[in-house]
């Protein structure tokens, strides 16, 4: 076998090369683009698309623009103003700062530069084809920013091009990178246009209301009238955004938009947190819906981890996870009946809403006796409020404003009936309130369980015969690394060699589980996302399958004393609007719906 020579690529293979990293369809290009817009200081930008990207791609800002010495070096390789030394790298505070994105384009597509200094009469303009050229700027006319077209993507790299989709397809990429841009600069404006025909005109978003108006042009009005917006601080890290409550889901996560320090992005440790928030409240395998922005010091985040820059590395990534966890947590918490009346539950409009059976498969669960006493609570010794409305004289009679717990500034209202012993009709000052009386119990008793475990604290059981686990060593140092966790949830681990790992102890509740498969899972999490909620978990799910059994059943006919006493209850629970599996307990329906459906006032 001959031996091949070592030899360097020519400036325009590397400069394709990268582009393959870079450029992987012509929303990568409109992304790159774009960034260099906000960097540049643009307060508008133009956004013109024909033929999905393929055929022309335009963007016009009006922002600081580019010295036309520097029109040519722009386009080379790993040439920009952004960073001039490794301090700069590592606080960056700028989108773009690799300075590959326009030579990475330039080399695989039609290339127009041009661009007007502020205080400039004219503009200076230079041309590429599939390579940088040493071409002199020409002068043109040209207002003070700068204008960037590119033609006939891949038009030299036709295996790149044919892994192309439709113009249609192409188009929905790039529309969908204009909206996480668009969301993480309210204060630009920006208009894009495909094939002449304007599809967005947003103004600068100065003010909450403009901001929020955006949010709901992007995401639509049904998410932001199912939104809770939320600022909170802690540890030197901020998050304010926009959350949707757990009624309002999707069955994609496609509606996620998270921004570190302005930057979007996709990161494990984010996505993690966010999921273990909802996971209390969400139905089956709906997903939350969110536009959440985080900020923190520059030197806390590595946003030089991914050649796209959607990838970040947080240097404190468990203190970030538990920041973003706790705090959306909770904001779900803190959503009742009692400070928000929510209207029947909202999933995208494009799908149908088809109600999955859930199962949860039943597990024994020994538990002391003493501390079940101590939390169970049917409804029926639940105190009813004082002075209730006499049975026989409900109906059209509004109970009285001042009676404490009666009157229409409760969230839930009065009950007025029971309907086939399942759902509780009660009526409030916006209309008629359905509640589903065994999931709305299931709900509060799962939470008293949880309250009372807190409370207590874990409860643990020694093992007469340890359970041995087989392990890599790799997974057993980090269980060591981790054993302070593993002490605090009741759990006592000990190497007996580099590859086996014994468990002395565990949480009492959790006798009778699969040990080793829970450790492993521990163990796994710590190892991908450097937390781990997997113990806790575990001890939830049995709460929770002792809530559903527990719980008031169907066809129990209720007093009307009993049924407001649970109405209160709820106003008083955390997460009270959905039950342990994420079903809505109560929905309301306001006067105008129900009047709708009668055809009154037409």
């Amino acid at each position: 076998m001959q031996v091949k020579r070592i030899q360097l690529l020519t400036p325009q293979l590397a400069n394709q090369i990268a582009a393959g990293e870079v450029i992987e369809r012509p929303a990568s290009v409109v992304k790159e683009l774009l960034e260099n817009c906000f960097d540049a200081g643009a307060q508008t930008i133009e956004i013109d698309i024909d033929k999905g990207g393929l055929q022309r791609i335009r963007l016009r800002d009006d922002g600081a623009g580019i010295h036309k010495d520097d029109l040519l070096l722009a386009l080379n390789r790993h040439a920009t103003s952004k960073i001039g030394s490794l301090d700069d790298l590592e606080q960056v505070g700028s989108l773009g700062f690799r300075g590959e994105a326009l030579a990475s384009i330039s080399s695989v597509a039609r290339v127009t530069l041009a661009s007007c200094l502020l205080g400039e009469t004219s503009g200076w303009q230079i041309q590429t084809e599939g390579q940088v050229a040493d071409v002199a700027p020409v002068p043109v006319a040209h207002p003070q920013g700068t204008t960037i077209e590119v033609c006939d993507l891949f038009y030299n790299t036709p295996a790149r091009r044919k892994f192309l989709r439709t113009e249609q397809t192409e188009f929905g990429h790039i529309e969908e990178v204009i909206k996480r841009l668009a969301l993480s600069q309210f204060g630009i404006g920006m208009t894009l246009r495909h094939n002449k025909r304007t599809l967005y005109q947003l103004r600068p978003a100065i003010d909450d209301n403009q901001r929020q108006q955006r949010v709901a042009d992007i995401c639509g009005q049904a998410f932001i009238n199912s939104a809770l917006y939320i600022d909170i601080e802690a540890s030197g890290l901020r998050l304010w955004g926009w959350m949707s409550l757990p009624t309002f889901s999707r069955s994609q996560p496609d509606l996620q938009y998270f921004y570190v320090n302005g930057r979007m992005v996709r990161d494990k440790v984010v996505n993690h947190a966010v999921r273990q928030a909802y996971k209390d409240v969400l139905y089956g395998s709906r997903y939350p819906a969110f536009v959440l922005f985080l900020e923190l010091d520059a030197n806390m985040v590595d946003v030089n981890a991914h050649p796209t820059k959607h990838e970040v590395r947080f240097r404190e990534s468990r203190l970030v996870h538990d920041f973003l966890f706790r705090s959306l947590q909770k904001a779900i918490a803190e959503i009742s009946p009692a400070t928000s009346i929510s209207p029947a539950p909202t999933f995208a409009k494009e799908e149908t809403y088809i109600p999955i059976q859930q199962t949860m498969p039943l597990q024994e669960i020994r538990e002391p006796a003493a501390i079940y006493e101590a939390i169970k609570l049917p409804v029926s010794i639940i105190s009813p409020l004082p002075n209730p409305l006499p049975q026989g004289e409900r109906g059209s009679q509004a109970p009285s404003p001042g009676t404490p717990g009666e009157g229409w500034g409760e969230g839930l209202g009065y009950a007025i009936a029971q309907l086939h012993g399942i759902y509780i009709l009660a009526e409030n000052q916006h209309g008629l309130v359905l509640v589903d009386m065994h999931a709305a119990h299931e709900r509060i008793t799962y939470e008293r369980f949880k309250a009372a475990h807190q409370a207590d604290g874990i409860k643990t059981q020694a093992l007469l015969i340890p359970v041995t686990i087989t392990l890599s060593e790799k997974e057993i140092n980090i269980a060591e690394q981790n054993n302070k966790l593993f002490s605090q949830a009741g759990f006592i681990l000990e190497r007996l060699s580099p590859t086996t790992l014994a468990v002395r102890q565990i949480p009492a509740l959790l006798n009778g589980c699969n040990i080793e498969q829970t450790i492993r899972d521990v163990i796994a999490d710590l190892n991908q996302h450097d937390n781990s909620s997997h113990i806790e978990e575990k001890i939830n799910e049995l709460f929770s399958s002792l809530a559903c059994h527990s719980s008031v059943r169907a066809n129990r006919r209720l007093t009307v004393p009993e049924m407001n006493a649970l109405l209160r209850e709820m106003e008083r629970t955390e997460r009270s609007g959905q039950c342990n599996h994420g079903r809505p307990t109560w929905l309301q329906l306001s006067m105008a719906e129900l009047d709708k459906l009668f055809l009154r006032g037409r």
